[in-house]
């Protein structure tokens, strides 16, 4: 693909997903399979859209200057300004006067003359007199967020919750590029069986600390590998791997995984238990049910069975005490994905957090008689709010008596987890920056016997 086409693919889909909502890590997954994307193309494209995204708002902060406060932009010009700055301020291998062009270029072919000389008198302003100093931001909420483009909302909620220190920890995380994570599939290659083959093959890969299956590669391009393509190894983050490690699984359980899909931690329970047991799981939608028993198909694992369903209205389907363990990965704002899905820190509103509460509290109530006594339930959730939460876990406990957390949880966390910042009598909270992962909470609730 020539370096103009690349360019204009880029736009289409910063266009798309800045302006129409789209997903931006499903968008650009498409986009390189479909046009057949070479390693270095695919990283190329990659690098142009997450990299405006995750700094849109400083890059506006930089651009607003060089524009008439009075004159309107169309949205797809506006996006083009963004990433011909982003590759001029943060790439250093493609020089200036080549990005100018490239954007003039596409101005001209979308537009017409009157759009291609203010693309062109706007970049070569900035090319010429550089940009403004974030020092003319005076108030520290106001400059943290346009600095790692947060929304101002969420960095100060952070503030609060959590202290400057932690929260400007994370906004600067949230900006940096998230290693790939993988797990081996322990019943058809061990750990180290996986990574001498991958480092054989010019794969520069690591052990996780979080998970005896997990892998962390940071040089390669994994998907078009034999072990991924025969399903001996599947990706999944680090954060989410520590799920089924907590479940205190054994061989033959029978275990509900009420919020399934993509079915990463439904197969990740299954491999646990060497597929010997029950793993009912559903979602609530056909289509992602259907993802969670491809995957373990893909995986060769025969003990699951995902379908649709409300997991609101289980009781329908399952007598109470049906299951050992239940694991509740309650939907949730994803405030914790943002290094890997930049787009949801410009879409979500703090309206979004109570309405996701009420959602989990509503599943929570409505999952726990499912549970044996002496049975245990893990939640948990990919984002860093504390009412998703340790509020939830807190308010659950209040209405559910026979429920509390089980302190054991703590001693069967991984070492590396120890005496973490993000840990409370309630559960884990893992930030973004304490272990290169996606920010997480998980907790493991036991039911008492009467």
């Amino acid at each position: 693909m020539s370096k103009y086409v690349l360019r204009e693919t880029a736009l289409d889909l910063l266009t798309r997903i800045g302006e129409q909502g789209g997903f931006s890590h499903v968008l650009l997954d498409r986009e390189i399979t479909k046009q057949e994307l070479s390693r270095q193309d695919g990283a190329l494209l990659t690098e142009i859209v997450y990299g405006t995204l995750q700094r849109r708002d400083l890059i506006d902060y930089y651009v607003q200057p060089f524009v008439a406060k009075q004159k309107k932009i169309k949205p797809w010009v506006r996006w083009l300004l963004y990433m011909s700055v982003y590759q001029m301020e943060f790439l250093e291998r493609v020089p200036d006067h080549a990005i100018i062009h490239e954007a003039v270029e596409i101005s001209k072919r979308r537009g017409h003359k009157g759009i291609s000389s203010f693309t062109n008198g706007v970049l070569r302003s900035v090319q010429r007199k550089g940009l403004r100093s974030l020092d003319e931001i005076e108030e520290p909420v106001e400059r943290l967020a346009i600095e790692t483009s947060h929304p101002a909302w969420l960095v100060k909620r952070w503030m609060d919750q959590y202290g400057r220190s932690i929260t400007e920890e994370m906004c600067r995380a949230n900006m940096q590029h998230l290693p790939l994570s993988v797990r081996v599939q322990p019943l058809r290659i061990s750990r180290l069986e996986a990574m001498e083959q991958l480092r054989e093959d010019g794969f520069k890969v690591e052990e996780s600390l979080l998970s005896p299956q997990g892998m962390v590669v940071s040089e390669g391009q994994l998907l078009k590998h034999s072990l991924f393509t025969e399903g001996k190894v599947t990706i999944q983050d680090q954060s989410s791997m520590l799920v089924a490690e907590m479940m205190d699984l054994e061989k033959g359980m029978t275990i509900l995984d009420a919020c399934s899909a993509p079915g990463g931690k439904t197969t990740h329970i299954a491999e646990k238990m060497e597929d010997e047991g029950e793993i009912v799981a559903y979602d609530l939608h056909v289509k992602k049910a259907k993802l969670v028993n491809k995957k373990a198909e893909q995986l060769q694992l025969t003990s699951i069975q995902a379908s649709q369903a409300d997991s609101r209205n289980l009781a329908d389907l399952h007598e109470a005490a049906s299951f050992d363990r239940i694991l509740l990965d309650a939907p949730c704002s994803g405030l914790g994905v943002l290094r890997g899905k930049p787009d949801i820190k410009y879409h979500k509103q703090l309206e979004d957090v109570f309405s996701l509460r009420k959602i989990q509290d509503e599943l929570l109530d409505r999952v726990a008689p499912l549970l044996k006594e002496g049975g245990k339930l893990v939640y948990s959730t990919c984002t860093v709010d504390r009412h998703e939460n340790e509020e939830a876990v807190q308010h659950f406990l209040k209405q559910h008596p026979e429920f509390t957390v089980d302190h054991e949880f703590f001693n069967d966390l991984p070492e590396v987890t120890k005496g973490s910042k993000g840990q409370s009598d309630f559960g884990l909270q893992m930030f973004p920056q304490d272990f290169d992962t996606d920010g997480f909470f998980l907790t493991r609730l036991v039911k008492q016997s009467k």
